[in-house]
């Protein structure tokens, strides 16, 4: 009995990780971020402090440092350094939207220009 309560209890444990999706890795190479411009006057206005490159497998670096970042379904965190607890949304390979501090999207944009 002990056993199947045991078992039931991580139920929902393993449901908040699946929903979370795969782990993966991002696309590497530099990204450009920029805040979106208006109809009248430039597309996007370029924010260097905010673009970052994506070294290997899990590591990023920035004009401020580098750290660590996780991949998982279409969130990129960034884990450690000085980016740690920034999150992106990816919206397609190589184009990324950053995500606000109550989880809704910004409006900064961050697009991969190459490796």
């Amino acid at each position: 009995m002990k056993r199947i309560l045991s078992a039931l209890a991580l139920i929902p444990v393993a449901s908040a990780a699946q929903a979370q999706g795969p782990i993966a890795t991002a696309q590497r190479g530099a990204y450009v971020c920029e805040m979106p411009g208006t109809a009248a006057g430039k597309a996007g206005y370029e924010q260097p402090e905010r673009s970052f490159r994506i070294e290997s497998a899990s590591r990023y670096s920035a004009p401020q440092g580098g750290g660590t970042y996780l991949l998982r379904g279409d969130r990129i965190e960034f884990t450690s350094g000085p980016r740690k607890g920034e999150a992106y949304q990816v919206i397609r390979a190589g184009f990324l939207r950053a995500i606000g501090a109550d989880g809704s999207p910004g409006r900064l944009r961050c697009v991969q220009q190459g490796s």
